[in-house]
């Protein structure tokens, strides 16, 4: 039976030495001795007798593992059971002695440790049975092959590689993939990552001080040794790790991925942080058919959670659960039980199983007046990049039509290409053709010699293909553009990648953004925001995040991530792991090329008034301008006559193509680089390009290369001004003007065309907000920690969702379309709303980072149909300070700032004042530079570029049936009253930080 509390028995002396002759380890347990000091029994021996019988249960490992911390706490519990005496096997006895000479006892407890193992456990040293095992069962685990060199089986040894897939024994795995060796023993395991994500691998080993992985260029594969080859699952960067006592026990931890960016997390005291969690219904039953299947009492596996399911990739036989006293508690208590129930009726000893109460769910609910965060989505545009280029032509010949058919482009009418191998297939095309020209300038070939050796020209350029840096994009017309005939639009799209300062944008964002959590104290490894690191650490966080298929958003995304997670090393395990990109149906992705019969209407109105060579009437303010929006009547009134202001910017770009032309001269600047690896001959390349559109043959101006004409000198004036070009600002100051009216206004003129065009962007993502803000309260999927082992932790049950999604500016300003002319709020009513409108007109350009940020917060002490229960806001930056003058951005009142209710300036306890503290109200914030940052010294925490120097103030929140009226909120609709909203924008990189307004 279970014993008293050691603190009931403390003056009774120990039956046995525990580890006699073992440094560090002699300490008294009772009822326990080691084989070599069994003669050796205490003088007071005789104080304290065993009751008789005694059950003896024989501990049968190497030192290192019997000996271990976590087992002498198991021991010393076990031990508690008053007819149970434990021997430890010495090692000289495990290795030297026959069987027949070890000490007797009635009860074996036995398991794999280096150095020995009984042969019935040496299979779960060999993946190939474990998996055999695992697939008898019925466990779901990842698709997988073995690669098997022995050269006895030369048909288990099959293996194609190519550049983003491998196929072996006629299995194909695309990128990323795991290989395993095929000896569990062997911790040397690899993940491949695709081309598209900028290749390379992963490699995991080990623990080493605080390492388990590092990042390698290497893309290839091994050549020798035989691997399991697996399809690698999407964790979001987090593995849980089960501990089954028997089938009808499991205890099962988080941690870090190892594959994420090799860095363990370590507490204080050296030790890998690792937090328990619950788990799911289905998973307790996997727990209990790997013990079953795997006949070991005592068991570890590793649970992979990815795509809703979850997936076993690893059996590890007798495993420990460290410094978990519950843990130690429970095994002790259900070993003890086990070995009781077998054999205390032989020995007629009296016992049963004691029944206890069921542990009671910790349920926390927050205190006073403050509201629990249960919500945090946010919509954020990529950062700084290169400029983007695009060229159309429309094809004809067969060879572009047979490369359609093979990508199965008559399917939807559509094709993208842009792996390596699809864009080499492109480049071989257009290769022969314009060999073909070459022998026969009349012959049969339709495409235009000049386009094709532009298409060649790009596609050969950095002399090797990566899907982040160019695409093609092939679209079927039945009855051709130009001709009759059927045709192929191939739109040919380079540029546009994500450059370094682009990278620190995102990466200083996403630590500034974890101020936008409230809660948590102290410090976490010299980083501000440790409430949100608290609560992802302890696995409260229910984080996903979501890019379009663009490869300089989906590196934003990853960027954002390294910076919000405070993780280390290269982008790309971040991006495989915890950045979602695939099969989301148009959810963050947008046609540029298709455009909606709304939208042609749109466009051909604007090019029909830009097209006017006479100063702008009230007609024409009437036309373009009709919402009043003050950024665009500013604009309009620097611009005046739109075809001078066409005819200024042609000069300027001319001028500046000849002043590069002549530094392209001069012999000092042969071997010039300008910014991000660019060449004179490149930027020339696309400056020319802009300079032969935008003017047409018949003297009008293509109006849709403006926003490119900004693009590209915003990039020059801000990454290459060392160059000293002429005429550059002013180029910079006419393109914004032409371009903060073409750009919004292309989204729609008036209000009713801007939310006609905005559902047709954003419908899908608007939907999922939906969702995700319905699906906060109930969700198995998600690691949920455990109230029980959840010591230090104040608020156990607190479940914060987190959806990020980012995107290209169309959604943007899609999303903002919706907000503003969907009829959310009467602004004549509502005095809060009609600021925030204000600064909204008085904002010209959604810049890299623009963030809309919608935060769900509850308070549980509220009755659940109460208006007081749920609490929304929204927040708005349009993203990084621009190039344009100081001062010249609109003014907002802060993050936060006191309500309309109450005017008297008050500290919100759940404001980020409290996240960094000894902050004066009146000290100014720096602007965020967007260049890389100076190493800051160690243990210096970073100034977030998102904390207000303005106090906030309090405000009552009212939320009612929020799902109802959320549901209002994105369809336009408001019932006042219902639900009211909190709504914050503001600028987050500019050096005046007084830019932040309220809704």
């Amino acid at each position: 039976m279970w014993s008293l509390p050691a603190s009931e028995g403390e003056s009774a002396t120990a039956h046995f030495f525990l580890g006699a002759g073992d440094e560090g380890l002699g300490t008294r347990g009772i009822g326990m001795r080691t084989e070599e000091s069994d003669s050796e029994l205490l003088e007071d021996e005789e104080d304290e007798v065993p009751p008789e019988p005694q059950i003896i249960v024989g501990i049968c490992a190497m030192t290192k593992k019997s000996k271990s911390k976590p087992m002498t706490q198991i021991l010393e519990r076990l031990c508690r059971f008053d007819y149970l005496t434990v021997i430890i096997l010495g090692e000289d006895v495990i290795l030297n002695e026959p069987v027949e000479n070890w000490p007797s006892c009635h009860c074996l407890i036995s398991f794999h440790s280096k150095g020995w193992s009984l042969g019935h456990q040496l299979f779960l040293t060999h993946w190939r049975t474990v998996y055999r095992i695992l697939q008898e069962e019925g466990i779901d685990l990842p698709r997988y092959a073995v690669l098997n060199r022995d050269p006895a089986r030369p048909e288990e040894c099959n293996l194609i590689e190519g550049e983003d897939q491998v196929e072996v024994n006629g299995a194909v795995f695309p990128k990323p993939f795991v290989e395993k060796p095929v000896s569990a023993e062997d911790h040397n395991v690899y993940i491949y990552y695709p081309s598209s994500a900028g290749g390379g691998s992963q490699r995991l080993f080990r623990k080493i001080g605080s390492r388990s992985s590092v990042y390698s260029p290497e893309s290839s594969v091994r050549k020798t040794g035989s691997y399991i080859y697996e399809e690698f699952m999407p964790t979001d960067g987090t593995d849980v790790k089960v501990y089954t006592v028997g089938p009808d026990y499991a205890h099962a931890e988080a941690r870090k991925s190892p594959a994420l960016d090799g860095k363990v997390e370590r507490d204080s005291e050296g030790k890998e942080i690792r937090y328990p969690v619950m788990l799911t219904a289905m998973e307790k039953l996997v727990a209990r058919k790997v013990c079953v299947a795997f006949k070991q009492t005592v068991c570890g596996f590793d649970l992979l959670r990815a795509n809703g399911h979850s997936f076993v990739c690893d059996v590890n036989g007798f495993s420990f659960v460290k410094n978990s006293m519950k843990y130690y508690d429970d095994c002790a208590k259900i070993l003890g039980n086990t070995i009781m129930r077998e054999l205390a009726p032989q020995f007629q000893i009296p016992w049963s199983i004691p029944t206890e109460a069921e542990d009671i769910p910790i349920v926390p609910t927050t205190s006073g007046t403050m509201m629990e965060l249960r919500c945090v989505i946010a919509i954020i545009r990529h950062g700084d990049r290169t400029p983007k280029q695009k060229m159309k032509m429309e094809v004809t010949h067969p060879r572009f039509f047979s490369l359609f058919e093979k990508h199965g482009g008559y399917k939807t009418g559509k094709l993208k290409l842009k792996r390596p191998e699809q864009l080499q297939e492109v480049l071989d095309i257009t290769r022969l053709l314009l060999a073909e020209l070459e022998k026969e300038p009349g012959g049969e070939i339709e495409e235009k010699t000049g386009k094709l050796e532009q298409l060649k020209s790009v596609l050969e350029m950095y002399g090797h293909f990566s899907g982040i840096n160019r695409k093609v994009q092939l679209t079927y017309y039945p009855h051709g553009q130009e001709a009759l005939t059927p045709s192929l639009l191939l739109v040919l799209k380079w540029g546009g990648e994500l450059t370094p300062a682009g990278r620190v944008q995102a990466e200083e964002l996403g630590r500034a953004f974890r101020c936008m959590y409230p809660g948590g104290q102290g410090d976490y490894a010299g980083f501000p925001g440790c409430g949100l690191l608290r609560l992802h650490s302890t696995f409260r966080h229910d984080l996903k995040i979501y890019a379009s298929d663009e490869g300089r958003v989906q590196m934003t995304a990853a960027a954002f991530a390294k910076g919000l997670l405070a993780l280390e090393g290269e982008l790309t395990p971040i991006l495989v792991q915890m950045v979602k990109s695939a099969n989301m149906n148009g959810l963050l992705d947008s046609d540029g090329d298709s455009l909606s019969s709304c939208q042609h209407r749109v466009k051909a109105r604007l090019h029909h008034i830009l097209q006017q060579d006479a100063p702008f009437g009230p007609e024409d303010y009437d036309q373009l301008a009709p919402t009043g929006s003050t950024s665009l009547l500013n604009s309009m009134a620097v611009i005046k006559n739109p075809v001078k202001v066409c005819d200024q910017v042609f000069a300027l770009i001319e001028n500046l193509t000849h002043q590069i032309r002549e530094r392209m001269q001069d012999p000092k600047s042969v071997d010039l680089q300008l910014y991000h690896s660019e060449t004179l001959e490149l930027m020339l390349q696309r400056w020319s390009k802009l300079e032969r559109d935008f003017r047409q043959k018949s003297g009008r101006y293509d109006i849709s290369k403006i926003p490119d004409i900004y693009d590209c000198v915003k990039y020059d004036v801000q990454h290459n001004g060392s160059l000293g070009l002429q005429g550059t600002a002013e180029l910079l100051r006419l393109s914004k003007a032409l371009a903060d009216v073409v750009i919004p206004q292309e989204y729609g003129i008036s209000r009713e065309e801007k939310l006609e065009i905005a559902v047709g962007f954003c419908l899908p993502l608007l939907r999922k907000i939906l969702l995700d803000l319905q699906r906060t309260h109930e969700d198995e999927s998600v690691n949920k920690l455990h109230p029980l082992y959840s010591r230090g932790v104040l608020s156990p049950g607190r479940h914060v969702r987190t959806r990020l999604y980012f995107t290209s500016e169309s959604h943007v300003h899609s999303l903002l379309s919706v907000f503003r002319y969907g009829g959310l709020l009467d602004e004549t009513q509502d005095a809060q709303w009609q600021r925030a409108l204000a600064y909204l007109s008085a904002i010209s350009e959604l810049n890299y980072m623009t963030q809309i940020v919608i935060m769900l917060y509850e308070d549980n002490t509220r009755d659940p149909l109460s208006e007081e229960r749920f609490h929304v806001e929204l927040h708005f930056s349009p993203g990084v300070k621009g190039v344009e003058e100081e001062g010249s951005a609109p003014a907002g009142c802060g993050f936060r700032p006191a309500s309309s209710e109450n005017e008297e300036m008050k500290t919100d306890q759940g404001s980020m004042e409290n996240l960094c503290p000894g902050k004066a109200s009146d000290e100014p914030d720096r602007a965020l530079q967007t260049s890389p940052q100076p190493p800051e010294g160690p243990g210096l925490p970073r100034r977030s570029p998102l904390i207000r120097n303005r106090k906030a103030g309090s405000m009552e929140v009212m939320g009612g049936a929020w799902e109802k009226e959320v549901v209002k909120l994105l369809i336009g609709q408001y019932l006042p009253g219902s639900l009211h909203l909190f709504v914050a924008l503001d600028k987050s990189y500019s050096s005046d930080r007084s830019n932040y307004v309220m809704l």
